[in-house]
């Protein structure tokens, strides 16, 4: 047997094998749900910025509870290997707006965007006590993704009305941004100018939705763009709200309807947004898992697949924290 060559086949291989092994996707394992358990958090808004780290903007379910009315103080939390997550703290209270409702409460489902080396967070608040009919959308800008934000005197222009609440903001590849928000059974969106608190044209309502109930969001894969909400499931008389999207060609539609892909959570609400992150996508929702209860919502994180035709897996929700 030629020894030599027989030495230098096995270290060939060898090497062969320790490339094959260092290429190979590392894939992430989640911590369990809900991830956040020190405090109550509802309506997850996820994004990558520059740095590196995944961010979630929450609203925050008070406890103890008397409803949706006193969801107050926005919180920021950050991870960088979606297991260990930190608190950033508080960024904003309805006590901070001055054309806020005067009885404060009423801060839903938030949204968080980035142009120009400034962070821009818009809130939707009531702007008199008749709160249904006064929805509001404000922005509050800062320097940091997780600190120092400071809300503009005066909501947006044009945008607000009866049961109009969730905004949402998508950036283009282009740099071009888009807002979102609806309810009451309708969606509408609109190009935002490069200032990203004015509306660069009107308002058109999304055309081709499903039974569009609330939680617009908005992201892009493989070139095609997808519009997530909640719909206005019922299950033994009660709602149970599912999370459903729909694929265009633009930002602005006109809509395909394609389906659900999260199943009902276990409380009345739904609302999520879609990310990716590290190579992989995750799907961010709320349940009720560690109190039981509607009006008492943590956050939870599922990876999220696509299939070949680019329609989206239905999420496997899993579990895993039991106590607060």
């Amino acid at each position: 047997m030629n020894y030599r060559f027989f030495i230098y086949a096995t270290m060939l291989a060898g090497a062969a094998t320790l490339c094959s092994c260092r290429s190979e996707k590392k894939e992430t394992v989640l911590g369990p749900n809900p991830f956040i358990t020190h405090m109550y958090t509802a309506d997850p808004s996820a994004h990558v910025w520059d740095d590196g780290r995944l961010y979630i903007y929450a609203s925050h379910d008070v406890d103890p509870p008397r409803g949706c009315d006193l969801m107050d103080r926005y919180h920021v939390f950050s991870t960088d290997d979606m297991v260990n997550w930190t608190d950033h703290g508080e960024i904003l209270s309805s006590e901070q707006v001055a054309w806020g409702r005067p009885e404060g409460g009423f801060m839903w489902a938030p949204d968080c965007a980035y142009k120009d080396g400034t962070y821009y967070f818009y809130f939707p608040h009531p702007s008199g006590s008749d709160w249904n009919q006064t929805w509001k959308v404000g922005v509050a800008t800062s320097k940091y993704p997780d600190r120092e934000f400071t809300p503009m005197d005066k909501p947006m222009e044009g945008v607000g009305g009866f049961a109009l609440i969730d905004p949402a903001v998508f950036v283009d590849d282009d740099g071009k941004a888009y807002f979102y928000y609806g309810g009451g059974g309708k969606c509408y969106g609109a190009p935002l100018k490069d200032n990203m608190v004015e509306l660069a044209d009107s308002l058109q309502e999304m055309t081709g939705l499903e039974d569009f109930h609330e939680a617009s969001w908005v992201h892009k894969y493989n070139g095609k763009y997808y519009l997530s909400y909640a719909d206005n499931h019922v299950e033994d008389g009660r709602g149970a709200n599912r999370l459903c999207y729909a694929m265009s060609d633009s930002p602005l539609g006109p809509w395909e309807y394609k389906g659900v892909y999260l199943e009902p959570t276990g409380c009345d609400t739904s609302h999520g947004s879609i990310v990716k992150y590290n190579g992989e996508w995750y799907a961010f929702y709320h349940n009720q898992d560690l109190s039981g209860q509607g009006n008492l919502r943590s956050i939870c994180v599922d990876k999220l697949e696509y299939n070949p035709d680019g329609t989206i897996k239905v999420v496997q929700q899993t579990k895993g924290n039991s106590d607060k």
